[in-house]
């Protein structure tokens, strides 16, 4: 049975992978799941059985469970396309993920401490790498993921653009830069240059060894700079972290403009853009997320429907 389920699944991989989704972690689980059927024996599915694999890790957060079941139940779902026989399965049977977390927005004191403290690692390099990392991500709003896939050579330090080649769901952009940030990149290359006069890898940002940065070994060292710059937890879920560096830069953005009486809706899509998102609608998430912008657009609303009677 899970043979012609297998051939489906490298279908529906490449249909949504031709639509820029990577898919890693959900053909991994698919996998595993064909095989949990083919342990059963089984020559069908149902939704019975689909709920009982995602359930079967011991202990396992809620989110994850939950994330097990929505991975096939989106194969399911193609697969009731092209036979209505495959069961649909419905949403709600187990929570979908976790409570996002609460972006930690950063002042111009915290950023300033966080650079501080970059004072205190072990090397020039060190400091130099975390400062200009810290920096590029807090003044351009990029994924560390993308900074960290930059290469020297997407840097025109000339024309002040930087391109975006690993941008989420495969896409690229280009990302104009003020010159004060153009200016720190090309002061952090030489430092780099000294260290490093034969580049070990192509990467722009690089490790004391002089390779690619690693996003796990970056965030253990912004949680230690973050520590010592005396950035505490403000919740359970409210905790500083580098992509936290890009909610702050999208809603000090829009602040400006809420405060400038710019016109939101036509600038959402610019912003939308420069961010790398899909769609400008994943910008009204932050009104929810940050306080102080629920607020500037309440108080627009009010002024625009004028005094109640």
């Amino acid at each position: 049975m899970t043979t012609d389920l297998r051939a489906a699944l490298a279908d529906y991989l490449k249909l949504r992978r031709g639509l820029g989704y990577g898919l890693r972690r959900d053909e991994k689980l698919i996998v595993q799941f064909l095989d949990y059927l083919d342990d059963l024996g089984r020559t069908a599915f149902t939704v019975d059985d689909a709920l009982a694999w995602a359930k079967l890790p011991e202990p396992a957060s809620p989110g994850w469970l939950g994330m097990r079941l929505s991975v096939v139940r989106s194969f399911a779902a193609y697969l009731h396309t092209l036979d209505p026989t495959v069961p649909v399965v419905p949403p709600g049977l187990l929570p979908s993920r976790g409570r996002r977390a609460v972006p930690y927005l950063y002042s111009d004191a915290d950023l300033a401490a966080l650079l501080q403290q970059t004072e205190s690692l072990k090397t020039p390099l060190r400091t130099a790498t975390m400062r200009t990392l810290i920096g590029l991500l807090a003044v351009t709003g990029m994924r560390l993921g993308e900074a960290l896939a930059a290469d020297d050579s997407d840097l025109d330090a000339d024309a002040g653009v930087l391109v975006v080649r690993h941008a989420k769901f495969g896409k690229q952009r280009l990302l104009p830069l003020h010159d004060s940030t153009v200016a720190a990149l090309t002061a952090y290359r030489a430092i780099r240059h000294a260290w490093f006069p034969t580049p070990v890898s192509p990467a722009l940002l690089v490790s004391q060894a002089g390779t690619r940065l690693l996003v796990f070994n970056v965030g253990v060292t912004f949680a230690r700079l973050a520590r010592r710059a005396g950035l505490a937890p403000r919740s359970p879920s409210c905790r500083p972290r580098p992509h936290d560096l890009r909610h702050t830069f999208a809603v000090r953005t829009l602040l400006g403009w809420y405060r400038d009486g710019a016109d939101i809706d036509t600038r959402l899509p610019l912003l939308s853009t420069y961010l790398g998102h899909v769609s400008p609608k994943n910008m009204y998430w932050y009104l929810d997320a940050a306080p102080e912008l629920m607020a500037e657009a309440a108080q627009r609303l009010r002024s625009a429907s004028g005094p109640r009677p």
